[in-house]
């Protein structure tokens, strides 16, 4: 198999387990698989300046559009997460003002 085809292949299967592991809310896996990716990026772009036939280049297409639909979900599912950890920031500032205002007398 083509080296770039290994490493879209490969690339392809991370961005499958980061999407797994935003839906199901596991951050820190996604963040070290996050990780695992970026570095593979960097080794792939070492790679990906060779001339390649055209099924080969198919197959890259291919790949390609997976990895970039792998990542429009995981962007969904973390642009949740990340509004929902808002939500729950501002009510717990709402709180601790309510605790100060009334712990202080009544005074605003």
């Amino acid at each position: 198999m083509n080296p770039v085809i290994e490493k879209y292949e490969t690339l392809s299967a991370l961005t499958a387990k980061m999407r797994e592991a935003a839906a199901q809310g596991e951050w820190d896996l996604l963040s070290e698989l996050e990780e695992k990716s970026a570095a593979h990026v960097a080794e792939m772009q070492r790679l990906d300046l060779a001339p390649i036939d055209e099924s080969t280049r198919l197959r890259k297409v291919a790949l390609i559009k997976k990895i970039l639909a792998d990542d429009a979900v995981i962007r969904s599912q973390t642009e949740q997460w990340m509004a929902q950890l808002q939500r729950i920031m501002s009510n717990a500032r709402s709180e601790d003002k309510l605790q100060k205002a009334y712990s202080s007398g009544g005074a605003y």
